[in-house]
């Protein structure tokens, strides 16, 4: 908001509030330009080989586009063990438009990204009136080290995309606040709806609203109301907290719902569970890397190992007492609500990702300080122009010294972002800077695979299982080297293993259509199809279960079952052999037509027709 003197004319306010305006276009122009031009090297990194896979790459339902088979989908699967539609329909959009280019991908991350840096800096300036504050906290923002891993990871789309919808409900609640009706709160809810069902990350949006209640929209009614949130906000009309709270009843009652749904897919899917004590001791420690990591974000990485029972006691005593002091300091400056406010967004945000609901493996994540970073931003400007204008720093050194600030940072952020322009350079710097991340070794074997150094790969396998007996990745690959090896009692236990080891509906159709194979080739033809009929109930789609099926099909004689799995095999996942075997069960059951056609595909599609037709002669025994 634009301060007056009560001795301007209303044709000098106009041309005031004109002027800071234009200046607010060029600010959000520069800030685009910006960010863009820090990230734009993202455009040129390849789909990661962790869970883009299942996101995208491998997805049949995102790879089929947009459509309404696909729609029905996103709002009925828990797929990747979340309940997303938003989501999942951002992605098959992606797909329809930009095909599989990683690129087209990569820029609508990093278009949504420069999108949040204006929509931020634009509601912290309409809602505080201070300009140079509001840039200073959106550069921040834009900038950090800590968001390239929500911008160059194509599978954190929800991460940029739920900020998107939070800020839209930010945005809806200070129109709302203007002038409160029932129309624009309904806008509120629907932009957090739309944010729970792109990533539940947003659920603590009702807490939030509180303590912008409290600063800068000053309507909560507390003894000794400063006069600066009057200034910021004087058409704001002041409730009692207990009214606040309930008006943003309905919106709780959103969070519930989300956090009911989202325990329940998620934890289902946990496969490594650590005790509540566990939980609380890493929770505390994670808060102050987090800190730590703001200040000073290096050592960054895709994932950070759960220590589990290995995690100091003492450590995690000495992190919660340094919270503890430094909410004490926080309350007892509350006349500085900015301190207050930013303090608890950067707490309360957390809550959800800070492992007390244990999810996954990791003990922390660079991703998940997207939005509570925004309240840490926020008190290191706000405290910065204090403390400096009490210091009576001349303006010229205020802009060095933010200017110096910001080039540090994106010197920083483009280092980041150069790990993320290939798999393994990704991987391999993760393993610099972590200690016993088995994920990392799976991942680093995994990008060694695709570049046909299978020897190195296995050897980080190897280092992943060692560090985790019980890892299903390194098991499942260690299995696949060892049935390449006509090994096929080894692949056989290492496949078994899976089996205990996971939850996951990918991880165990991957294993039980391996085992499948197994079987198949040890002619055990009884256990081959209980194999494949239990893949087929983790993952319906799944392309090589049913050539599995064709094959024991055709291997009884039951040309048109076979020919039947063998086209249902195709449809969700073309390939040279799928055709070719298909035109063979096409064939012997005198369909001479339809078996060129499929020939005829394969032809097309094949970079390499001779090895596919031998492929196809192994499978049948021929």
């Amino acid at each position: 908001m634009v301060s007056t003197e009560p001795h301007q004319t209303p044709s000098q306010v106009d041309a005031s509030l004109a002027s800071r305006r234009r200046l607010e276009l060029i600010f959000c122009l520069l800030l685009v330009l910006a960010t863009i031009a820090l990230y734009n090297p993202v455009s040129r990194a390849p789909f990661l080989n962790y869970d883009d896979d299942g996101y995208v790459v491998q997805n049949f339902h995102v790879r089929s586009g947009l459509n309404w088979s696909t729609v029905t989908w996103a709002f009925r699967t828990n797929a990747q063990s979340n309940w997303h539609p938003i989501t999942w329909l951002a992605h098959a959009l992606d797909v329809q438009v930009f095909g599989m280019n990683p690129a087209g991908h990569h820029y609508v991350n990093l278009l949504l990204h420069a999108l949040n840096v204006v929509l931020l800096f634009l509601l912290l300036e309409r809602g505080t009136g201070a300009l140079w504050r509001s840039l200073m906290v959106a550069a921040l923002f834009a900038i950090h080290p800590i968001n390239v891993e929500s911008v160059a990871w194509i599978s954190e789309r929800k991460n940029v995309l739920s900020m998107l919808f939070l800020l839209l409900a930010l945005a809806a609640y200070g129109w709302y606040v203007r002038k409160p009706g029932w129309r624009r709160y309904l806008t509120i809810a629907l932009c957090f709806a739309l944010g729970l069902m792109t990533k539940p990350q947003v659920i603590t949006l009702p807490f939030l609203l509180l303590l912008l209640d409290y600063w800068p929209l000053g309507r909560m009614s507390l003894p000794g109301r400063s006069a600066e949130s009057q200034i910021q906000n004087p058409q704001a009309q002041t409730r009692a907290f207990s009214w606040l709270l309930l008006e943003k009843l309905p919106l709780l009652t959103l969070s519930v719902a989300s956090a009911f749904i989202t325990m329940k897919v998620q934890v289902a899917a946990t496969d490594v569970r650590f005790p509540f004590p566990v939980r609380l001791e890493n929770a505390a420690l994670a808060y102050i890397k987090y800190l730590a990591k703001a200040v000073w974000p290096v050592d960054l990485a895709p994932l950070y190992p759960h220590p589990g029972f290995s995690v100091s006691r003492s450590h995690a005593v000495l992190a919660a007492l340094a919270l503890a002091a430094i909410t004490t300091l926080v309350v007892v400056a509350r006349r500085r609500r900015y301190l207050f406010v930013g303090w608890f967004w950067f707490l309360g945000a957390l809550v959800p990702m800070i492992g007390l609901v244990q999810v996954g493996v990791q003990a922390m994540a660079d991703r998940y300080a997207y939005i509570p970073f925004l309240g840490l931003f926020v008190m290191a400007c706000w405290g910065a122009a204090e403390g400096l204008a009490t210091l009576r720093v001349p303006c010229p050194l205020l802009v060095v010294g933010s200017g110096a600030v910001l080039l540090a940072l994106a010197f920083a952020c483009h280092r980041q972002i150069g790990y993320w322009g290939n798999n393994l350079s990704l991987w391999t710097h993760t393993l610099d800077v972590t200690q016993n991340n088995f994920i990392a070794e799976d991942s680093v074997a995994n990008a060694l695979l695709t570049m046909g150094k299978t020897k190195e790969a296995i050897q980080h396998f190897h280092s992943a299982v060692r560090i985790n007996p019980e890892d299903p990745i390194g098991n499942l690959n260690l299995g696949t080297y060892a049935q390449q090896q006509h090994n096929y009692a080894e692949a056989v236990a290492r496949y078994r293993s899976v089996l205990r080891f996971t939850r996951n509906p990918r991880l165990l159709a991957m294993a039980l259509t391996n085992l499948g194979y197994a079987y198949y080739t040890l002619e055990q033809y009884a256990p081959a199809r209980e194999s494949f009929d239990a893949a087929l109930q983790q993952v319906p789609e799944n392309s090589q279960v049913f050539l599995g099926l064709g094959l024991l099909a055709q291997k009884s004689g039951d040309l048109a079952q076979a020919a039947g799995d063998y086209t249902k095999a195709v449809q969700i996942q073309p390939t040279d052999v799928g055709y070719l075997l298909l035109a063979q069960a096409l064939e012997a059951s005198g369909q001479s037509e339809a078996a060129r056609v499929a020939r005829d595909r394969a032809a097309h599609m094949s970079p390499d027709l001779a090895a596919a037709t031998a492929s196809v002669q192994q499978l049948l025994g021929d």
